[in-house]
């Protein structure tokens, strides 16, 4: 294989993949590596995003005008990447809408970066992941301009949104986003709440489910599951908003009115 076949079929690619490109051709150096992509950036033939992170340029198109592919730049920028939360619900083609952050999980501290006015945010995995090495629990594989991307499973997202609505794009967002998944792994979403051992995340997850046990079939057993891990005192969904909100005592949940009410759905 060429080095132009390689950029052709790897239109964001680390170093660690062109070292092992070089290595199939027989060629072992570092400092030719090193060389051949000096020379490739020189040429204008590639654009480096970051240390170790660079984006093809096609022939016929520039550095300013190529088309990058941000998901697959986020599933690039650390060795475990994982692109999640609402990063995950965009791949997964469940965005309610458009944003130009993109979040990726990992287990190292990283800095984020700027790129064409997107930023790539990493977000450590849970500290109790980690420790019970369970990062990858339902992450699947999908497949973007021909490369393999880490993503976490929908079921899983529901429960990442939840936990970190931050990172979701808020509560509206959130809500018209899984509202448009017709059909959860409800056993998963539940294994995945209980892994996560945080009471006002099982307690979210829940409320959520009861609010949508009709349209995706959610049965007593999987919220009796979940209620025996709620707060044992109230909790807030949304940390500071004290004002305009409900208590919600199956699962000891304080919720903003908008999101009990959906008020979102409300036309005039």
């Amino acid at each position: 294989m060429k080095t132009s076949d390689f950029l052709a079929q790897r239109p964001v690619f680390t170093t660690e993949e062109f070292r092992g490109f070089q290595q199939e051709r027989g060629s072992h150096s570092q400092w030719t590596r090193k060389a051949l992509l000096a020379h490739y950036q020189k040429q204008q033939r590639i654009i480096r995003l970051r240390r170790g992170v660079y984006a093809a340029v096609p022939r016929g198109a520039t550095p300013d005008d190529v088309s990058v592919d941000p998901y697959l730049v986020a599933s690039k920028l650390a060795p475990d990447a994982v692109l999640g939360y609402h990063t995950a619900l965009a791949v997964h083609g469940r965005a309610h809408s458009v944003s130009e952050r993109f979040e990726f999980l990992t287990s190292a501290e990283r800095r984020g970066i700027s790129f064409r006015g997107w930023r790539f945010q990493p977000v450590l995995f849970s500290e109790t992941l980690r420790r019970k090495k369970k990062t990858t629990f339902d992450v699947q594989t999908l497949e973007r301009s021909g490369q393999s991307v880490a993503v976490t499973s929908l079921e899983r997202t529901l429960v990442d949104v939840l936990d970190r609505p931050d990172l979701g794009g808020g509560w509206e967002e959130i809500w018209r986003s899984l509202e448009s998944v017709e059909f959860f792994n409800l056993d998963k979403v539940i294994k995945y709440a209980l892994l996560l051992e945080n009471a006002t995340t099982i307690a979210k997850v829940g409320f959520y489910l009861e609010q949508h046990r009709e349209s995706l079939m959610v049965e007593e057993s999987h919220l009796a599951a979940l209620r025996k891990h709620r707060p044992s005192s109230p909790h807030y969904l949304e940390r500071g908003k004290k004002a305009d909100v409900k208590f919600v005592p199956g699962w000891n949940l304080v919720v903003p009115l908008s999101v009990a009410e959906r008020s979102w759905e409300i036309v005039l």
